[in-house]
């Protein structure tokens, strides 16, 4: 597979890195080396595949990793792929913590990447859960019904939106917490803005 060069764009993120830049470098190396185009994107390297994002870097406190868009789809032979939480549907992660792993793995993410990239020629799409099929907590529930303006504005959110927003409210252990999260979002809400607007 042809070589991809370096994107002068994406440069900044791995020299001001102050952890992990071995680390991305490797990782660089490799996403380069497998034929995929470098950008930025969410202000991290992102990787894709005639438009399509593929695979991303990114790093975190304790480990660094690699973000496959739509992990869920790929054939986990090596059981190294990470859900972050139960409420990521398609993507899925490669976690590192030291360089070491990744020269060890190299073989293997390329592998991943390549299945990764027959997903996006096949044109493989994750099936997510709709809106609806998630467990809206009791608390906002009472609001809706309460609250028909409330209702509506919700249902006119976007899928994505309406996610955010309940797994946001459904966190907390105490329905005090739950309620207060509910309280502070009504009005964002009601004038069509997502939890992060």
């Amino acid at each position: 597979m042809a070589k991809h060069i370096k994107n002068p764009k994406v440069e900044f993120y791995f020299s001001k890195a102050s952890k992990w830049q071995k680390e991305y470098e490797k990782l660089r190396l490799i996403m380069l080396g497998c034929g995929l185009t470098e950008e930025l994107k969410w202000g991290c390297p992102c990787y894709t595949f005639e438009g399509n994002n593929v695979v991303l870097i990114h790093g975190f406190k304790e480990y660094c990793a690699l973000l496959f868009f739509k992990g869920a789809l790929l054939r986990d032979t090596k059981s190294i792929l990470v859900q972050q939480t139960k409420n990521v549907q398609a993507a899925r992660q490669i976690r590192f913590t030291y360089v070491g792993e990744i020269v060890r793995m190299k073989t293997t993410l390329k592998t991943y990447i390549q299945d990764a990239i027959k997903v996006e020629k096949a044109g493989l799409k994750v099936t997510l859960k709709k809106t609806s099929e998630f467990n809206i907590p009791v608390e906002f529930k009472k609001r809706l019904d309460e609250f028909p303006a409330l209702k509506s504005a919700f249902k006119a959110l976007t899928p994505g939106r309406q996610r955010a927003y309940i797994f946001y409210f459904s966190q907390p252990k105490q329905s005090k917490t739950r309620n207060s999260r509910i309280e502070k979002y009504i009005d964002p809400i009601l004038i069509g803005k997502g939890l992060n607007d």
